[in-house]
């Protein structure tokens, strides 16, 4: 199992209060983006498309850790851009430990060998290695020769200083099944904690837009791949059983974009990770003033071929303590790998793609000039 025993009986409490409660909506995980800077510019990603105005902001100490009591989730997962551009992280994390929240910091590597020494091993404490597969696939996929490389020997540092240590992968079209598999032999050959798998989302401002998986191809890819790991059982995943079931297309769910909330520096992002539409000042606003059934697959059409874990994990999660026999089976057995796929959400009723982008960069451009008038007035006085 690639999540820590502690951090199941933790997260399935904090669910079992929360149902007690009567709280049909509720976050599990806070996605933390403390900026958007990168050092890296991947083809496939759309979170670095800013002005260097933007780029160059960062959420403060304060504002992060009030975030996280805001939002009350029990996992907090730091990424970006590159988190660890940010001079304040091990502060953020060090006061989410204390929280006793999970912290989990997404990171490409580059930087981790020489930031190691200012963090500490904790059982609330991950690194989450960003590598989209085998040493020609990721350094294809980050668009830089020797990334791979890096980030292996930095994930072997982190290793024997004791942390925790999981790896990220997003793949698209041109992954292959038996290369991905061989590549789960290769990272689990090196002691890592967990695996975190994603089909790559269609952003609005990705580079490269070929690449994307639709949900068929989705499907078809990760049978391929769990059929060569037993199901998905010869690796530890940090995932839950049930969402690797859904990727293998044998649950129909819909995305729970709440369970997921994003803080970044613009605000609160609206609706959820992938899509920026909008931002809130506070997570209450975000969770009350959200009109959530205009998005999600069959509602929106920049959704319809998403099966990406942040917004589909939560659900899988909530699924597995509704039916619990259902993911024991799973686990027992491992994921399906052939037969008859679950039904597909109809796309007829969809409303279409609006684009609003650079609306919403433009809107914050102007927010930050009157910050700085008025700040400069205030200076003056």
């Amino acid at each position: 199992m690639g999540i820590p025993l502690r951090q199941v009986v933790d997260v399935g409490s904090y669910i079992v209060k929360q149902h007690l409660k009567g709280n049909k909506r509720y976050p599990l995980v806070l996605m933390l983006e403390p900026l958007f800077r990168c050092n890296l510019a991947c083809a496939g990603c759309g979170k670095i498309d800013y002005p260097d105005e933007i780029l160059n902001r960062r959420i403060s100490v304060e504002d992060a850790l009030g975030a996280v009591d805001e939002c009350g989730a029990p996992v907090v997962v730091m990424a970006g851009g590159e988190p660890l551009i940010h001079k304040d992280l091990p502060k953020i994390v060090e006061g989410i430990i204390a929280r006793r929240k999970y912290a989990i910091v997404c990171t490409n590597a580059l930087l981790l060998e020489k930031k190691i020494d200012e963090y500490k091993p904790s059982p609330y404490f991950t690194w989450s290695i960003h590598l989209d597969g085998d040493k020609e696939m990721h350094d294809k996929s980050v668009c830089r020769a020797g990334v791979y490389e890096k980030a292996v020997s930095a994930l072997k540092l982190a290793k024997q200083k004791g942390f925790r240590v999981t790896i990220n992968c997003t793949f698209f079209n041109d992954a292959d099944a038996e290369r991905v598999a061989k590549f789960f032999d290769t990272v689990t050959e090196l002691g890592v904690d967990g695996i975190t798998v994603s089909p790559g989302y269609a952003y609005e401002r990705a580079p490269d837009q070929k690449h994307f998986l639709n949900r068929r191809t989705t499907k078809e890819l990760f049978r391929g791949i769990l059929s060569r790991g037993r199901g998905g059982r010869k690796w530890a995943f940090n995932q839950s059983g049930m969402f690797l079931d859904f990727l293998a297309g044998n649950q129909t769910y819909k995305c729970t974009p709440w369970g997921n909330p994003t803080r970044t520096v613009f605000g609160w992002q609206k609706p959820c990770y992938l899509l920026g539409e909008g931002y809130a000042k506070t997570f209450k606003e975000l969770m009350e003033d959200t009109n959530w059934d205009n998005y999600g697959v069959g509602n929106y059409e920049k959704c319809a071929d998403c099966m990406v874990h942040s917004g589909f994990e939560a659900t899988a999660v909530m699924d597995t303590v509704r039916r619990p026999w259902v993911a024991a089976k799973v686990a027992l057995f491992g994921v399906r790998t052939d037969g008859a796929f679950a039904p597909e959400i109809p796309l007829d009723k969809q409303r279409p793609a609006e684009y609003v982008f650079s609306r919403n960069v433009q809107q914050k451009l102007s927010e930050l000039q009157a910050e700085k008038v008025a700040q400069k007035a205030a200076n003056a006085a």
